[in-house]
């Protein structure tokens, strides 16, 4: 509302000014006639008449207007004193109404906490309640506890009587007791002292006798149990083991060995032999310098042999020639590339053959160095062997082993696929194969327990692991199996006949026979001239001599045979 008047009491301001503008210009064109009459003297008298009535009828209006624009200042005061009044009014009414509104918050919040705190007066109710009932329940089992505790503390107190009744009983006993001990003590001494009359002995030599027929008799006792248990033992052990190694081979099939030194290398015709010797021997001494083999050319038709020591280095020569002979083209250059990129291959090819010895066995990730080196072995032999497929076998059979013992077949498997590692670098470094391939374990992470069994397999270290010594047992079955290393006749005729003069040069010994092809020593003896603790040393001193001067695959059984024979004649 009060806007509303403040609107009309402006549209009428402007209203006035509008008027007193239109008085201003009415008065200023009255001037204007006034003063040009004395210039206008000569014209006609009806022009003045005209200008003084115009003149009458402005002074008119602005009279009129002067009333209009006192009446206007009149109205618009009235306007603004009722606006004034109306906003004073709206003014006083919002007051009022906040000072309602204020009454009305402050009376919904007094609501608002009033029933909060009913409400945390009923909560508060409720948990005393609560509280009270809980209290009553724990004053209930306080009270049964209460009643246990003092039926318990009579069973006690029951007890507590007993106990006392028994000791009383029991001190009773001792007093009797150490009264029959004092005369059971006397009554000794008295026997002793009659036995020392008789015998003419005084208690410690009587005592010293006793002891020594008793200690005879139990050392006599002893001898034979131990004897029977040893035997027992010896023979459950050695049928359990021949029981364990016979499934293992059975389990196992593996090839012969057919690996050698020579390579034979099959060419289209015989004229690729002279471009292979080359003008004047060029291609062939350049092709014997950069493999490192040995290149055979004679009279074989359309063929060439190349001849090595080390498988690898022969490998890698001959994939190079056949490369160079399928190409045709043969020159010193084209050699060394050829021989680059064999040798790239060869090592590929033990990489591949590494991992699959590992896929082969079921030994979970090794190191990339340890598969490469493993991958190696695939070019050595040992005997004639081929040592990458000689692990495999040896895993296998350890493997098998393990799990009839309940062993984990996994750490055992793993260490005995390891166990020839250092063959592969027995050229490179100086050392044993086996304390090199320890190392070379130990290097890559290889766990401890897999590092002994492989410096153990050949007794360097003294085997502390049962995995070890499966190791070692799954090594002599796969190098001591038929047909799995060879060697050359000469060099066997050689072996087996040191072999019998080693057991022949010991006194008393009759007959030396080696038998299954030189595994076995049978050792004929003059009963007369060795005893059986002789017979015993003899069998040892023989191995041990074996074993030091000897080079064989395998193991060696040296067995002494003593023979009694009592022969008498009935007339």
């Amino acid at each position: 509302m009060s806007v509303l008047l403040v609107v009309l009491a402006s549209c009428v301001l402007v209203g006035l000014g509008v008027i007193t503008l239109l008085l201003l210009r009415v008065l200023r064109s009255g001037d204007g006639l006034a003063a040009s009459q004395p210039r206008a003297g000569g014209e006609d008298g009806a022009d003045v008449e005209v200008a003084e009535a115009e003149s009458a009828e402005a002074a008119e209006l602005a009279r009129q207007a002067s009333s209009l624009r006192e009446q206007a200042e009149r109205e618009a005061a009235e306007l603004l004193r009722r606006a004034e009044e109306n906003a004073r009014a709206l003014r006083e009414r919002a007051e009022a109404e906040s000072t309602l509104r204020g009454s009305l918050v402050e009376a919904e919040a007094r609501e608002a906490g009033r029933k909060s705190a009913e409400t945390f007066r009923t909560q508060a109710e409720e948990e005393v309640r609560a509280l009270r009932v809980e209290l009553r329940e724990r004053d209930a089992r306080l009270a049964q506890r209460e009643q246990r505790l003092e039926a318990r503390a009579a069973v006690v107190d029951e007890q507590a009587r007993h106990i006392e009744a028994r000791d009383h009983d029991l001190a009773a006993r001792e007093a009797e007791l150490a009264r029959r001990r004092a005369e059971v003590v006397d009554l000794e001494e008295e026997r002793r002292r009659t036995l020392e009359e008789a015998a003419r002995l005084t208690a410690a030599q009587a005592r010293a006798e006793l002891v020594k027929v008793v200690e005879a008799d139990a050392r006599r006792d002893a001898a034979v149990l131990v004897r029977d248990i040893e035997a027992q033992a010896r023979e459950q052990g050695e049928e359990r083991a021949r029981k364990i190694v016979t499934l293992a081979i059975q389990r196992v099939a593996s090839e012969t060995t057919t690996e050698s030194v020579v390579s034979v290398l099959h060419l289209p015709s015989d004229e690729m032999k002279g471009r292979i010797i080359g003008r004047e021997g060029r291609n062939i001494r350049s092709f014997e310098s950069v493999t490192g083999v040995n290149v055979i050319i004679d009279d074989t038709p359309e063929a060439v042999l190349l001849s090595c020591f080390d498988p690898v280095r022969r490998e890698i020569a001959k994939i190079t020639l056949e490369a160079l002979v399928g190409d045709g083209r043969i020159h010193p250059h084209r050699i060394e590339e050829e021989h680059d990129r064999a040798r790239r291959e060869v090592e590929a090819r033990c990489v591949r053959a590494g991992e699959d010895a590992l896929v082969q066995t079921g030994v979970a990730e090794m190191h990339p160095e340890l598969i490469h080196i493993l991958g190696r072995l695939r070019y050595r032999t040992s005997y004639g062997q081929n040592v990458l497929a000689h692990l495999i076998e040896s895993a296998h059979l350890a493997g098998i082993m393990a799990a009839e013992l309940r062993l984990p077949p996994a750490l055992v498997k793993r260490g005995t696929l390891l166990h020839d590692l250092g063959k592969a670098l027995t050229h490179e470094v100086e050392g044993s194969h086996a304390l090199i391939g320890a190392e070379i374990a130990r290097r890559y992470g290889e766990d401890e327990e897999i590092v002994h069994a492989i410096e153990a397999h050949h007794n360097e270290v003294e085997p502390r692991s049962i995995g070890a010594v499966l190791t070692q047992v799954a090594d002599q079955i796969s190098g001591g199996r038929p047909g799995a290393r060879r060697e050359s006749l000469e060099s066997y005729v050689k072996r087996l006949e040191r072999i019998e003069q080693i057991a022949g040069e010991r006194p008393g010994v009759e007959k030396v026979f080696a038998m299954q092809a030189g595994r076995e020593v049978r050792v004929m003896v003059v009963p007369d001239q060795v005893d059986d603790i002789a017979a015993h040393m003899l069998a040892r001193d023989v191995a041990k001599q074996i074993e030091d001067e000897l080079t064989y695959p395998g193991q060696i059984r040296v067995t002494v045979v003593r023979e009694t024979r009592a022969v008498e004649t009935a007339r």
